[in-house]
């Protein structure tokens, strides 16, 4: 099945911004569409939460010859506006999300390869977040056209509760491919130093969401029953745990 991408050019003030619009009148293979968008993950990341929520810093690093923190330079990058949706490997699915931010593929063209000049060949791109959880993915795949850094959602700057202050969104990939909290990126020639945030059977090195690859050590539909059960605590724990944050976030510091 193909999921076909709309690309439009907008003019604001003189800026010329691109518009991307996903085109998916289909939802893919075990997913079904839900009518929320929680804070969703490994449910020993609920009580995890960002430190600084204000401003963007990348630490780009690895197989590099120079080790860079990006900040006010990402702004510089040409702005995406972006509708897509959302899949979760539990099965659940999120459409039409209006995400804004700067293409992954822009990022490592301006930035990445002039600043801190990975070494040929380090193709295995390591996402860690603020709140310790970690993925990858291959670099043919976090370049494609529809790989943002967003730093809002539905017009308003990103929330705690959906990756503040940059996420990375990988529409064509599972969730927990589009790592919250992003604040280093690191370019390896091989994933010898990559631990996994879960089980390492859980976390497939591409996850592609039309190719139904879930995970690994099974086809994608099996877990399709194993992760079902699991959506509705789930969400309850990241609940709880945001009324706890938030709670925490009125009473004044000692």
């Amino acid at each position: 099945m193909e999921y076909a991408t709309l690309l439009t050019h907008i003019p604001v003030l003189g800026v010329k911004l691109e518009k991307i619009v996903s085109d998916k009148r289909t939802l893919p293979p075990g997913q079904y569409e839900s009518s929320e968008f929680p804070r969703f993950g490994l449910t020993r990341f609920a009580y995890r939460f960002p430190k600084n929520i204000e401003k963007v810093l990348i630490t780009v690093s690895g197989e590099v010859e120079h080790s860079i923190t990006v900040s006010d330079l990402l702004l510089q990058l040409p702005r995406i506006e972006q509708v897509s949706d959302f899949h979760c490997v539990t099965t659940w699915s999120q459409r039409s999300l209006a995400w804004s931010g700067f293409r992954f593929s822009d990022f490592y063209e301006s930035i990445v390869k002039p600043e801190a000049r990975p070494k040929t060949g380090a193709n295995f791109v390591l996402l860690k977040g603020q709140d310790g959880a970690r993925t990858s993915l291959p670099l043919e795949d976090i370049l494609s056209n529809d790989v943002l850094l967003a730093d809002r959602l539905n017009g308003e700057p990103l929330s705690v509760e959906h990756g503040a202050p940059l996420r990375l969104v990988a529409p064509s990939h599972y969730g927990y491919k589009n790592i919250k909290h992003l604040h280093q990126v690191e370019f390896w020639l091989n994933d010898k130093k990559y631990k996994p945030s879960g089980f390492r059977f859980m976390q497939h090195p591409r996850a592609r969401v039309a190719m139904e690859e879930r995970a690994i050590g099974a086809p994608g539909w099996v877990f399709r029953f194993l992760y079902r059960p699991l959506i509705r605590p789930t969400v309850s724990r990241f609940h709880r745990a945001m009324a706890v944050y938030y709670e925490q976030a009125k009473s004044p510091r000692q």
